[in-house]
């Protein structure tokens, strides 16, 4: 009896790792049917902030972020910075709206795949450390992190590869490449300078008048961590539920001869 229980519970394991499916609610598409998809990604956004673990779709309504680096210039001569973020959590991806998609067709490997989506407002919260020297002046703080990236608009720029298992196929990120905008970003840093709070205040708004030079500066680092945000939010599900399952049959028109 031990055994046949074993077997069993092996093969409905078997069977679970076969293929997920969608949500019946999510309404599946065609291949290439570009506003059915976004309409049906939509959908899964609002119904499924907190995810489906058996999907291997994540939360999105608080999404945490890897620890980064920011700055680490050689501490040598008068001006010199080091900054690293920890502890990070993005908020505001549950109201991602998609815009436009393009690729999702029968071979996605045969072009780019494109998601444009849109998001009111994404917030950033996390812990940071910074060491410095400003001429005669230390920098040696730490202290929680704030950014708030107003009318967030992206674009990503997916390349991927096939996987075949179990007779079925599975898509896998080559290559993810976000494009990013926004109207405004609202930075703010507490205790940087950790026995003025007058300077921190005055750092803070000089961030916040020039947010478009300080983004300018920064944009490539925050590019790769949004990169990583993304691919992360993807990969799971690419993993878990294959690229045909995730959209209707094609159905073989044939000719009748007479």
């Amino acid at each position: 009896m031990r055994d046949i229980i074993i077997i069993l519970l092996f093969l409905q394991t078997l069977r679970s790792l076969q293929g997920q499916m969608l949500p019946k609610e999510i309404k599946k598409c065609h291949f290439g049917e570009s506003q059915c998809i976004v309409n049906s990604m939509n959908a899964l956004i609002k119904k499924y902030p907190r995810g489906i673990p058996s999907l291997g779709l994540k939360p999105i309504d608080v999404v945490d972020i890897r620890n980064s680096k920011f700055w680490n210039d050689e501490k040598v001569g008068a001006f010199w910075l080091t900054f690293d973020l920890f502890n990070q959590v993005n908020y505001g991806f549950e109201n991602t709206t998609i815009t436009k998609v393009s690729g999702f067709d029968e071979n996605p490997t045969s072009s780019l795949i494109e998601i444009h989506g849109r998001i009111p407002s994404l917030i950033h919260k996390g812990s940071y450390l910074s060491q410095g020297r400003v001429w005669i002046v230390e920098l040696n703080s730490t202290g929680e992190s704030f950014s708030d990236f107003q009318n967030f608009r992206f674009v990503l720029k997916l390349k991927v590869i096939m996987e075949y298992r179990n007779n079925k196929r599975y898509l896998k990120i080559y290559e993810l490449n976000p494009f990013v905008n926004m109207d405004r970003w609202v930075f703010w840093l507490d205790n940087f300078f950790e026995s003025n709070t007058d300077m921190t205040i005055a750092i803070n708004q000089v961030f916040n008048v020039h947010w478009v030079e300080f983004w300018n500066e920064l944009e490539p680092k925050n590019l790769k961590i949004f990169a990583s945000v993304f691919r992360d939010l993807f990969e799971d599900v690419f993993k878990m539920i294959s690229y045909d399952d995730m959209f209707l049959p094609v159905t073989q028109e044939s000719e009748v001869n007479d």
